[in-house]
C-alpha cells in the first residue's frame, strides 16, 4: 500500500528542518518507488546502488526543497539524474570484451523459481524504447499522474501520453508476436 503523496511531502518538509523520524518516514515511503523506478531505467544489477546514490543526492539538497512539487516527484526526478548520470559515464567508459558475457546473458534470461511471467514482463519492458519505458513505469508501474509524471521527466503532459500509448501498443505486438525483442 503507499502512502499518500501529501504524507510524504510533510515528512519531506519536516525532515529538512533535522527532524530524524520524518526523514526515516520518508525514505521508508519512497524507497521501494524509487528503487522500481531505477531499475526499470537501468538494470536491476545496478539498483540498489542507484537508489542509495538517489538518496545520497536527495538528501544533500534536502534544505532546498521547497514542496512547489510533491516529494515524491521531486525525488523521481533526482533518481532520473542518477541513471542518466550512470548511463552517461558507462557510455564513456570502454568495454572489455569478455568470455563470460553470453553466461551473463544465460543467467539474466533464465526465470528464477518459478517467476517466468515476471521475467518475461521484464523483458517486454526492456525491450521498449527507453522515453516509452519510462513513461509508462511511471504512470502505470509507480502510479504516478500525467502530469507528475511529466514533471519527472521534464516534457509536456501529452507527450506522456503518446508515450504511454505508443508502450501499450508495443507491448501488445510484442505479446501477439510471442516475442519480448519485438518491441518498439
Amino acid at each position: 500500500m503507499s502512502t499518500p503523496d501529501d504524507d510524504v511531502t510533510r515528512w519531506a518538509l519536516r525532515a529538512r528542518s533535522g527532524d530524524r523520524d520524518a526523514l526515516e518516514r520518508f525514505v521508508r515511503a519512497t524507497q521501494r518507488d524509487v528503487w522500481r523506478f531505477v531499475a526499470h531505467l537501468a538494470d536491476v544489477s545496478v539498483a540498489d546502488d542507484l537508489a542509495q546514490e538517489t538518496y545520497a543526492r536527495a538528501l544533500t539538497t534536502l534544505r532546498g526543497f521547497a514542496g512547489r512539487s510533491s516529494a515524491k516527484t521531486w525525488l523521481l526526478v533526482i533518481a532520473r539524474r542518477v541513471v542518466v548520470d550512470q548511463v552517461r559515464m558507462a557510455r564513456s567508459r570502454p568495454r572489455l570484451a569478455s568470455g563470460a558475457g553470453w553466461e551473463l546473458a544465460a543467467d539474466r534470461g533464465s526465470p528464477v523459481s518459478g517467476a517466468e511471467a515476471v521475467v518475461e514482463l521484464n523483458m517486454l519492458l526492456d525491450a521498449l524504447d527507453p522515453d516509452r519505458r519510462e513513461a509508462l513505469v511511471l504512470t502505470q508501474v509507480l502510479g504516478l499522474p500525467y502530469a507528475e509524471a511529466a514533471a519527472v521527466v521534464g516534457c509536456p503532459i501529452g507527450t506522456i501520453r503518446s508515450r504511454v500509448a505508443r508502450a501499450r501498443e508495443d507491448l501488445v505486438r510484442a505479446v501477439e508476436g510471442g516475442s519480448a525483442t519485438e518491441v518498439g
